[in-house]
């Protein structure tokens, strides 16, 4: 299973804090990704893990802030490139979700607002993190500056809640 793990760095390098985060994951469990803010303080880590209360347990254990854990689905990318390529973004949105959204809503709406992607020049969309409990998505983009970023939301017709340059 997949999960997002949204952590507090207040006093570490990035490199030693994720380290730090990859020694005190259960066995088994495996960081796929970390995409952290430009100040270093918030770091999204996106563990593969079996099940959510051990990897929580983990984490707390080690001393590490969690302010979130939740199961999520990756969307517009395969698993296996992300765990080879380990790609980073320069932009993270989060989307709080309205009430009522459903999982096959929000992907009807992502088949149906994807396409209009292409023909935006300064920002690519790289994928999406939708939490299984529909309170949030985590979407990645590459662009060329945060007001890119909110045009491209808008010409998808897509909210956003909060917006971070990523470092």
């Amino acid at each position: 299973m997949l999960f997002v793990a949204e952590l507090e760095n207040s006093d570490l390098e990035v490199n030693a804090f994720l380290g730090e985060v990859a020694k005190s994951l259960p066995a088994g469990a495996e960081l796929i990704e970390s995409q952290v803010t430009k100040d270093g303080k918030q770091v999204f880590a996106v563990l593969e893990a079996e099940q959510i209360e051990v990897l929580r347990t983990s984490l707390t254990d080690a001393g590490l802030k969690l302010r979130d854990l939740a199961q999520v689905r990756l969307v517009g990318a395969e698993l296996e490139d992300i765990k080879r390529l380990k790609p980073k973004g320069q932009y993270l949105v989060e989307w709080d979700f309205p009430e009522g959204l459903t999982m096959d809503k929000y992907l009807a709406r992502k088949k149906e607002k994807s396409p209009l992607y292409k023909d935006i020049d300064d920002v690519k969309f790289l994928r999406t993190y939708v939490r299984e409990d529909m309170v949030k998505c985590l979407c990645f983009y590459d662009g060329e500056s945060e007001e890119a970023v909110i045009r491209a939301r808008e010409i998808v017709d897509t909210p956003i809640s909060r917006l971070h340059q990523l470092g």
